[in-house]
């Protein structure tokens, strides 16, 4: 694992960034799942799926961060198991691997349903209990699993299971879908950043005007939440957007990145400046160049008067000498005129 998933990582384990993330995916951002709702769960799933050959093998997965949080509705608590995947790079088949992990937590519970009722000596009702461990009574908790993009550019892979297949209707709509759940901070409106609640925002935020820093400076750079950051939130915007501000923790460990981003303020101007001048260059090649276009269209207008009165005077038999004062036109030019009109030029 690299250095910038490790930092992601660990940021997103934070219980206030966790619910945040997913308050903002679930419910606008109303702040339902509290941090003191969320536990932690192993990350660690394991299942016993069966090999081409009937044998069993293991798979073994690890999820980022895997959290069960309990909320109070109607004075019944409900569970949710909530799972962060977070992603550097485009990952084409993320639906997949996302449904993977949602299928692999299912069997777990299943799992553990069967080995509660057998260290309980619980008696099976019916086969169908007794074959799968699972009995009728036995409700799962629902597993929502949330792809966070730290990249500022559009995720541009598929978003659901059906757009990654090839079927006729007929059969297609025998096919579940599975939908990716994402954050990524291109899509997020700039009206949005107000439904989060913690310094993820300020992260999301960051990145998704990172990519160019006159823009970044417009949205970015006197916005007065970043004056003063936590040092986990700075490391993270750090190490995703590649920008390597300068970092200086105040007495009570924060960072003020509005300092720290001084030296992208003066890119930005230096950028903005070049900008300008290749746009007043452009502009200025555009009218030389429509001057030109006019010049010429001048001169072609004034080179037919010229040779309309060449003619007329050839017609009437006037010199060459006479000709070529009043026009222009050399003898050369007058005699080609002249064989054109069938006429014979005077010397």
């Amino acid at each position: 694992m690299g250095e910038k998933d490790t930092i992601t990582k660990n940021y997103m384990q934070d219980k206030t960034i966790f619910a945040d993330a997913f308050n903002f995916l679930l419910y606008d951002g109303e702040q339902v799942i509290k941090p003191d709702q969320l536990k932690p769960v192993d990350t660690a799933s394991l299942v016993l799926p069966y090999g081409d050959d009937g044998k069993v093998i293991s798979l073994q997965k690890f999820r980022d961060v895997l959290k069960v949080a309990t909320l109070m509705e109607d004075d019944n608590y409900t569970y949710l198991v909530l799972g962060i995947e977070n992603q550097s790079e485009i990952h084409f088949a993320m639906p997949v691997k996302n449904m993977l992990y949602d299928a692999i937590q299912y069997s777990k519970q299943v799992e553990e349903a069967a080995k509660a009722h057998k260290k309980n000596k619980d008696s099976p009702e019916s086969a169908g209990e007794f074959l799968s461990g699972f009995y009728r009574t036995d409700k799962l908790l629902p597993v929502i699993t949330l792809t966070v993009y730290f990249e500022p550019d559009e995720w541009d892979a598929p978003k659901d299971l059906h757009s990654m297949l090839k079927a006729e209707p007929d059969v297609m709509k025998f096919i579940d879908n599975y939908h990716l759940h994402l954050i990524a901070p291109a899509e997020i409106k700039k009206s949005d950043f107000s439904k989060f609640h913690s310094e993820l925002s300020l992260v999301l935020k960051y990145i998704k005007y990172s990519k160019d820093k006159k823009t970044f400076m417009e949205n970015v750079g006197d916005d007065e939440e970043f004056q003063n950051v936590s040092k986990e939130t700075a490391d993270v915007i750090n190490a995703v957007t590649g920008y390597d501000v300068e970092l200086k923790t105040n007495e009570r460990g924060n960072v003020n990145m509005c300092e720290a981003i001084k030296g992208i303020r003066e890119d930005a101007w230096l950028q903005g400046r070049k900008e300008a001048n290749e746009e007043n260059a452009r502009i200025l090649a555009e009218k030389l160049a429509e001057k030109d276009e006019k010049l010429a269209e001048k001169d072609e207008k004034l080179a037919e008067k010229d040779r309309i009165i060449a003619e007329m005077m050839i017609q009437n038999d006037k010199p060459a000498e006479e000709i070529e004062k009043i026009t222009g036109f050399n003898v050369n030019s007058l005699k080609e005129i002249a064989q054109s009109l069938g006429k014979t030029l005077v010397l």
